[in-house]
């Protein structure tokens, strides 16, 4: 004979939990609406304007007022904008342009919610992958290295040269002085970061390596209009990497390899031996309890689901995950011949802690 098993809900806790998936549902509504208004510039036009109308604020940004009222209506009833009735004006509030505004630089959180539209193009491919294993390919993300690029250089721009390199004592002199240092960027993308450091350190020498050939020919661009010659780019897997490097880096990279464990086996025998590896990835833990109070916790288990994770698997791969964490992160180091790994935090920095690495027991 069958058995149900009935449960008695709470019909308070249920009123309340009801609640907050409407506002999960309106939140994720205004997502769509904010990446909108980053990508056509109206929170950089807004910020810079009196209280306007829409026609005003259209005319500004030269798009179509009737799409610009339409989204005002969203912006407005999500409380990002506000609305004066009586003359049919809007205004962004400048504390929250600080979140919404390419000046922002790291602290704008607009541009990271483009991301919402493109994990919508594969929903369907992820989840037949729930249902017959494997993963999306890198294939099906046909933005994915332009929006990367565009999140990772605010970061760089602001911290990379005068707070990211000084994590590792003594590291930004010996990249300036005499025969500067031979560095290794894997997973570079379109370069910014290598582009940066040669840049600011033209004594030192840097290259860097990607599997991607949109990502070495835009690498390669910049870095000639930057009139580079200290900054070379190569179409190379990671896990293949030669050295001798005295500086080897991979920013947000390793937990989304197929092949993270070769990868960090390579970079240490690529490494002199008083190389360093300076690795940023995730700063979250490997265990589930102790992320529950983690500020972006549901966005980089959704980045994993989405992303991360499943063009590992689709690769045949390990699947690490956005959320591999620093526990599994300091057994792999070690277990890739790195004797030595402290970890730093950046200032200001939530999503990313840093590993400087170095060879020996």
């Amino acid at each position: 004979m069958a058995h149900t098993i009935e449960r008695t809900a709470d019909p308070v806790r249920q009123e309340e939990f009801a609640g907050r998936m409407l506002q999960v549902l309106n939140d994720s509504c205004l997502g769509y609406l904010c990446s909108i208004g980053h990508r056509t510039r109206l929170f950089d036009v807004m910020a810079q304007l009196p209280p306007s109308t829409s026609e005003e604020i259209a005319g500004a940004a030269g798009l179509n007022e009737r799409y610009v009222r339409e989204w005002l209506g969203g912006v407005t009833v999500g409380g990002i904008v506000a609305y004066a009735p009586a003359d049919g004006t809007y205004r962004l509030p400048p504390e929250h342009a600080a979140s919404l505004c390419r000046a922002a630089g790291p602290d704008n959180v607009a541009s990271f919610l483009q991301d919402l539209a493109l994990f919508g193009l594969v929903e369907d491919e992820v989840v037949a992958a729930f249902r017959d294993g494997g993963g999306v390919p890198y294939s099906s993300y046909p933005k994915f290295q332009e929006l990367q690029a565009e999140e990772t250089a605010r970061v760089y721009d602001a911290a990379l040269v005068d707070a990211i390199i000084p994590l590792v004592p003594g590291l930004p002199e010996r990249l300036d002085s005499g025969d500067g240092l031979d560095v290794l960027d894997v997973g570079t993308g379109q370069g910014h970061a290598v582009n940066l450091l040669a840049r600011a350190f033209p004594a030192s020498r840097f290259t860097g390596v990607d599997m991607s050939e949109g990502g070495i020919a835009a690498a390669r661009e910049a870095a000639a209009r930057l009139g580079l010659r200290n900054a070379h780019f190569e179409l190379a897997d990671a896990a293949a990497v030669t050295g001798p490097y005295d500086l080897i880096t991979a920013f947000d990279v390793i937990h989304d390899l197929a092949r993270p464990e070769r990868t960090l086996a390579a970079v240490a025998g690529a490494l002199r031996d008083d190389g360093v590896f300076l690795m940023g990835d995730i700063a979250a833990s490997s265990k589930l309890e102790e992320n529950l109070g983690l500020p972006l916790g549901p966005t980089l288990y959704t980045f994993s689901v989405f992303y991360c994770m499943t063009v590992s698997l689709g690769e045949g791969g390990a699947g690490l995950g956005t959320v591999w964490g620093r526990q599994t992160a300091l057994r792999m180091l070690r277990e890739a011949g790195f004797g030595e790994v402290a970890v730093r935090e950046v200032e200001g920095d939530i999503l990313n802690v840093y590993y400087v690495a170095r060879k020996g027991s």
